[in-house]
């Protein structure tokens, strides 16, 4: 998580358990004084907040930075939070008696929240706060590098440029500044500097001299990093430029890959979870009946084979979407506002009721409730011949919902497909209860405001 994420959450938390004290305080408003005996309701609000900032996308950078939506965003996630907190009396305080409080409670959880985000994207999203950075690269590699940076994060500048290629390469130093070892020190100790990044797959490059000064740094309290983590760390997936590298040395996987306590927990919930779904089928496949009556005329389900873990063929199920000679002209990957689609279909992907037989697979143990989503052999050999690593989705089950689905839209061109795949494999690589929760909680945001595809 990055610190501008961890500096809004705690931020939002803070000013509004400070603001409700200090009404408390200043105008005798007993329903919230944060009391000794009493410091658990405290934690139910910041949780309560926390889960539906979350939900509700605003610690999205992107989105927090601008101030209509940020607006928007707070107003709804304060308006839920407030109802919530208030209808939860067991771990909250009971409602007053004076129903007025109820209002001040409600203006003293959204007013902070305003001041606070509108502060932040009046300096913190400024300039002002630029991350100026020196890279270490390969000349081949240093203005792709570059660019990837500044187009996750405009505010990332790189004030110069030590090239490690045994052979000083030309054109390829668009926009960047080359230095040496002591122009770079210099930049450190002026404080123009803030962080090094290190980005350079040429061994022989990284010289004794280079190597001693960044040990020197270490040894002194800079930040050095490598180029990866950083991009991870901004973009939440593997950097494209290492896909096509040596595999064990940029994709370590995930020891929950083989913990097992990770991996009963994941069954475990799969079990529960896909339970929980079969009995929602069960209440809603009369109204879906109907609606397909009417809206697509022909079979209720969609079955169609798809390969899961190890490759291993198996046949998912799901509401049918689209008309029934849909692919009368051959296999072809699904596009946004597609034409095959059918009216009814269409209100089945925007609340994502069409993927819910598929907890009939989950529960078979054939897929999992996250991983990558599952897909077809015609689309994995044409894919797999055009992209390094792409067979690695498969070592793990294939998801109901993933990072690559909450993250991106479509595949339709090979970058997209691409950009699907960093996903993927960053999700392989960190796998994670923590990682699990946050696509859960992406995957409910997708489904409340109908961005389902």
């Amino acid at each position: 998580m990055s610190e501008r994420k961890i500096l809004l959450r705690i931020i939002d938390v803070v000013v509004v358990i400070v603001a409700l004290h200090l009404l408390g305080v200043l105008f005798q408003f007993n329903y919230f004084i944060i009391k000794e005996e009493q410091w658990i309701w405290s934690v139910v609000l910041a949780v309560y907040l926390l889960f539906f900032a979350t939900v509700f996308e605003m610690y999205n950078l992107q989105r927090a930075s601008h101030l209509i939506g940020t607006m928007r965003s707070v107003v709804t996630v304060a308006s839920i939070t407030s109802f919530i907190y208030l209808l939860t009396p067991f771990f909250t305080p009971e409602l007053p008696e004076n129903r007025i409080q109820i209002l001040y409670f409600y203006m003293a959880v959204t007013i902070p929240l305003l001041v606070w985000r509108s502060v932040y994207i009046n300096f913190f999203v400024s300039s002002k706060f630029n991350k100026n950075i020196i890279l270490i690269a390969d000349a081949t590699d240093a203005a792709i590098i570059a660019q990837s940076l500044q187009d996750v994060d405009p505010n990332y500048k790189i004030r110069g440029f030590i090239n490690t290629s045994p052979e000083f390469v030309s054109g390829h130093f668009v926009g960047l500044t080359v230095i040496g070892i002591k122009a770079a020190h210099d930049l450190i100790e002026n404080k123009s500097v803030t962080e090094v990044v290190v980005a350079s797959g040429e061994i022989e490059g990284i010289t004794s001299n280079l190597y001693r000064w960044l040990l020197e740094l270490v040894e002194n309290g800079y930040s050095v990093r490598e180029y990866s983590q950083v991009y991870e760390e901004m973009t939440d997936r593997v950097p494209e430029q290492y896909l096509g590298k040596d595999f064990y040395k940029y994709f370590p996987f995930a020891r929950n890959n083989q913990n097992r306590l990770y991996l009963v927990y994941h069954r475990v919930f799969d079990i529960i979870a896909s339970l929980g779904g079969l009995i929602i089928l069960g209440l809603i496949i009369p109204f879906v009946v109907i609606g397909n009556l009417f809206g697509n005329r022909g079979p209720l389900f969609y079955v169609q084979e798809r390969l899961g873990i190890n490759r291993k063929a198996f046949n998912i199920v799901k509401f049918r979407t689209m008309e029934r000679d849909a692919e009368k002209s051959g296999a072809q990957f699904a596009i946004q506002d597609d034409v095959r689609i059918t009216k009814f279909g269409k209100l089945l992907r925007a609340t994502r009721i069409d993927e819910i037989p598929q907890f009939w697979n989950i529960l078979k143990g054939e897929m999992s409730m996250i991983g990558p989503r599952p897909e077809r052999q015609v689309f994995v050999d044409q894919l797999s011949e055009k992209i390094s690593f792409y067979e690695a989705r498969h070592l793990v089950k294939p998801g109901l919902t993933g990072w690559a689905q909450v993250k991106t839209k479509y595949g339709v061109t090979d970058a997209d497909h691409m950009r699907k795949l960093q996903y993927d494999l960053y999700y392989i690589k960190k796998r994670s209860i923590f990682l699990d929760i946050r696509i859960i909680v992406k995957t409910l945001s997708t489904i409340l405001f109908f961005k389902g595809q």
